[in-house]
């Protein structure tokens, strides 16, 4: 894909505007994220599009993280899902930050306790962004996008999407946000 329709299909995806719906709570078991690419052999995006973090690395290529996020959209909602195959909401988010050396634990709570708490003002692209939907406290995780945007997996009858932070569901949902670093 050139960088022209790359950039294109990025805009039109911010363009489309986010549809509404309900939405479960993320399982947490103890799946482990699987490597790119997925499975049938072929790359969710393609390769030179993938920028990977080295070991050594002192920053997070958000934008490319981003970009993978966004390249797993269509995958299905899987309870326990850490895989192209299928994802649950935290399974989602630890299978995109693996692909760039970055390890984050499985369950919605302890990624709420990892990384920097931000202000929602100073929310950026690759931010986990945190909801309480069914219980009590943290119940869904999800990644910023830019703007108003995040992408996740949503629930059961979901597949990974992009949504709107200031919708009329996740709005008055939403816990918090934190920024994670790369592994040293």
């Amino acid at each position: 894909m050139s960088a022209y329709s790359h950039d294109r299909r990025a805009w039109l995806l911010l363009a489309t505007p986010a549809l509404a719906f309900t939405c479960a709570a993320c399982a947490s078991t103890g799946a482990t994220p699987r490597p790119f690419p997925t499975p049938g052999g072929t790359s969710a995006a393609p390769a030179s599009s993938v920028a990977r973090a080295s070991s050594n690395a002192t920053a997070l290529d958000t934008y490319a993280l981003v970009g993978t996020a966004l390249a797993l959209r269509g995958a299905p909602y899987r309870n326990g899902g850490a895989d192209p195959k299928g994802f649950d909401c935290s399974g989602f988010t630890q299978y995109v930050f693996a692909q760039y050396g970055v390890a984050l634990p499985r369950a919605v709570h302890d990624q709420y306790q990892s990384g920097q708490s931000i202000d929602p003002r100073d929310l950026a692209p690759g931010d986990l962004v945190f909801f309480t939907t069914t219980d009590p406290g943290v119940s869904h995780v999800a990644i910023a996008v830019g703007g108003d945007e995040f992408v996740h997996a949503p629930s059961s009858t979901g597949v990974v999407r992009v949504e709107r932070l200031g919708s009329s569901y996740w709005s008055p949902r939403f816990v918090g946000a934190r920024r994670i670093a790369p592994t040293p």
